[in-house]
């Protein structure tokens, strides 16, 4: 089997993250030099260093130094050689937690699921699970049972998705449980035996991009509180990369939004890389476009150096895309339509209760690498919509919406994010630089902690013009060219911002920063890294990295980090510190929440998150260099045991958790890329999940639930 060169390379960052899944998830974005590299704006982790709180270091242990990083960049589940046969410790289920005294909170009295590396996902004792469905299963009426033999574009395009990310569960208009999801990439050496991209055909394309986009699944619950499809309902739908979609905000029918084949700039077909994103509370779904660049192909033959670099600043470099559509759907092809790169990385917004509606980009949030978009509403209606930049060094932003929700009133509501501010986060801290030097040696102050200033960016208005807040930007090229507009007004620069949700019950919001561990890479500080640079037009293999920063204080940031921010939601100011600094508990690096480590799970490179009813966080993460697989945590972040952090489940070999819905009685994860590895292929596959036997590896989705029928960890 053929491959892209890029999937043969060795992976430099010690992960179980394979390069396989690396360059068809994201476009191998890790790899390259990060696109915000030459901004000279602060980095969050210089804020954190010059604020880290050295009374709460002195919880985890009396240590004299903390330092943000550990063992791996993609690092996730476990400690290194934890492996084995899984099952779960009553350690922390009842009153028995280790080295810490006291009972579990309620949504957390669950026997803890110890490392694992097998084939499974593995729940705690006394749970069920099932999955719900898999991809190629049927969805919409009259798709066939899937064959992974004989797979055809239009098959596709009625069953389910590859690679099930975000996902939600909301009541219909007309009182329907609906299921609903997006799918954020394809494998193709993995969907199709033999796949060659130099000899890729029109239909694997297709197939390909049908397999994309969302899906809104009828469900009803059983006896037991498991979900079951509802099949031939009426609201079934797939959403594909050959679906329409209109444009709202200031961006829409735009000279940078018009192509040949759409000159109003309003209309366009598609949706790809959508990762994680939100359920709305007038009942829509919102889904953000990520790592859009992998999939366009001919930069080499665009002559215009300023809108290359414009390319560049959003990590589109690809002469020829890793799955070669561009072949065959000039949409791809940057050199016949050069503003369709910038007809994606929106917020898209679709209503699951209307079949035939037609889903929404919306431009006034911004154009980056969506991970999410995550609605809060204040005490007195406004809407608040957090969304993180999901690359090194890139930034955090919220949309202050100037509509309130009108209950019963869709038309209006859908309108609720075409009208308001856009506003870009800046951190700052309370040490002097000169105290930062790297180490992790706390500052004299001992205050890891500091405040937030939102920057405005631009005003999207009720006619649909917009006013900017940006010298040199009008409104629309603010909502296109976001990540420029950032760089000027002097966003802080984070650490691969994913997830970001506000607590429904305290209000505080938390956001994933899965790791960066190129901060401060200096020369030749990482070999494994400069042999694997590609492609680099301006980089010689050893040039330094700049190094870290206040808010995540330590050279090279492994294994990532939760922030907690007390948010003005509407306003511009506000207050964070670090939850949790994530990793091996062993290690003195890590830090969670002043909780006692001896009585912690392992967690690094948290990705996507959910609350419970109680207020519980609970977190996905996704890559594990730990030797053990992904998992799902919940964690504790206020009172008495704040930063306990206890694994919840954890998923097959090579699989990424996503998409967590922690409900009442039943705990739903989306299982992403089982079985992904560089060896790996539909001849020698490592995983079976979820049929069994000898069946290929597919995407699908679990649900766990208590056996007795009792509330999830009560």
């Amino acid at each position: 089997m053929a491959l892209n060169r890029k999937n043969l390379l060795k992976n430099p960052f010690e992960s179980s993250r394979s390069s396989l899944t690396c360059t068809y998830k994201c476009g191998n974005a890790c790899r390259d030099d990060a696109p915000n590299e030459f901004s000279d704006n602060e980095y969050f982790a210089d804020v954190a260093k010059r604020a880290y709180s050295r009374r709460q270091a002195l919880k985890v242990g009396g240590a004299a130094t903390v330092a943000i990083g550990g063992a791996s960049l993609l690092a996730a589940c476990t400690t290194n050689g934890s492996s084995g046969d899984g099952g779960s410790s009553d350690a922390g289920a009842s009153g028995d937690n280790g080295g810490q005294s006291g009972e579990s909170l309620e949504g957390m009295r669950f026997p803890v699921v110890e490392p694992n590396t097998e084939d499974e996902v593995v729940i705690p004792e006394g749970y069920e699970q099932n999955v719900l469905i898999a991809w190629g299963d049927p969805v919409e009426d009259g798709a066939p049972e899937f064959d992974f033999e004989k797979q055809t574009a239009d098959a596709q395009m009625k069953q389910f998705g590859f690679n099930n990310d975000f996902a939600g569960v909301l009541d219909a208009a007309d009182g329907t449980l609906l299921y609903v999801c997006s799918h954020e990439y394809t494998t193709e050496p993995m969907m199709f035996r033999d796949w060659d991209v130099e000899k890729t055909t029109e239909e694997q394309a297709n197939i390909g991009i049908a397999a994309h986009g969302h899906t809104v699944l009828a469900v009803e619950e059983d006896d037991k509180g498991f979900l079951k499809p509802i099949k031939g309902h009426a609201l079934n739908r797939r959403i594909t990369g050959f679906s329409e979609f209109t444009v709202s905000g200031p961006a829409a029918g735009h000279e940078l939004l018009k192509t040949n084949e759409d000159p109003t700039g309003k209309k366009v077909i598609g949706t790809f890389n959508n990762c994680a994103g939100g359920i709305t509370p007038w009942g829509t779904m919102l889904s953000g476009e990520e790592n859009v660049d992998q999939y366009f192909g001919g930069v080499d033959k665009v002559d215009d150096e300023e809108l290359k670099n414009k390319y560049s600043r959003y990590s589109i470099k690809n002469d020829v895309s890793d799955r070669g559509w561009e072949k065959f759907h000039d949409r791809f092809d940057v050199s016949k339509e050069p503003n369709e790169p910038n007809r994606f990385y929106w917020i898209v917004e679709i209503d699951p209760s209307d079949p035939e509606s037609t889903p929404v980009k919306h431009t006034a949030l911004g154009r980056f690498k969506h991970e999410a978009g995550q609605i809060h509403v204040t005490d007195d209606g406004t809407v608040v919509c957090y969304s993180g930049d999901d690359e090194r060094f890139e930034y955090i932003y919220k949309f202050v919406s100037s509509r309130k929700i009108k209950e019963g009133d869709m038309a209006h509501n859908m309108g609720i994010l075409t009208e308001g501010t856009l506003y870009v986060a800046k951190f700052n801290g309370n040490s002097p630089a000169d105290q930062i030097d790297g180490s992790g040696e706390l500052p004299e102050d001992g205050a890891f902690d500091g405040e937030i200033e939102w920057i405005p960016l631009m005003t999207a208005k009720a006619d649909g013009s917009g006013e900017s807040h940006v010298d040199g930007m009008d409104a629309a090229e603010v909502c296109v060219h976001t990540r420029l507009a950032g760089d000027q007004v002097g966003a802080t620069r984070m650490d691969r911002p994913e997830d970001i949700e506000a607590s429904p019950v305290t209000g505080k919001v938390y956001a994933a920063l899965t790791n960066n561990k190129y901060r401060g890479m200096a020369e030749g500080g990482d070999q494994g890294v400069q042999d694997n640079k590609i492609d680099q037009e301006t980089d010689g293999a050893g040039r330094p990295y700049e190094g870290p920063t206040e808010v995540a204080p330590i050279t090279e940031n492994k294994n990532g980090l939760v922030l907690e921010m007390d948010d003005d939601h509407a306003g511009t100011k506000g207050t964070w510190n670090l939850l949790l600094v994530c990793g091996d508990p062993e290690e003195a690096s890590t830090y969670f929440g002043g909780f006692d480590k001896e009585s912690v799970s392992p967690i690094s490179c948290p990705d996507n998150l959910a609350f419970d009813e109680y207020g519980n966080l609970w977190i996905s993460t996704d890559g594990n260099a730990l030797d053990s697989n992904d998992g799902l945590y919940a964690v504790a972040v206020e009172g008495e045991r704040r930063g306990e952090v206890k694994c919840f489940l954890t998923v097959p070999v090579g699989a990424e958790t996503c998409g967590p819905i922690v409900e009442g009685n039943r705990v739903m994860v989306n299982v992403q890329h089982p079985g992904e590895d560089d060896d790996a292929n539909p001849d020698n596959v490592i995983s079976h999940w979820p049929d069994g036997g000898d069946a290929q590896p597919r995407p699908a989705v679990v649900q766990v639930v208590r056996a007795d029928g009792g509330k999830i960890g009560a």
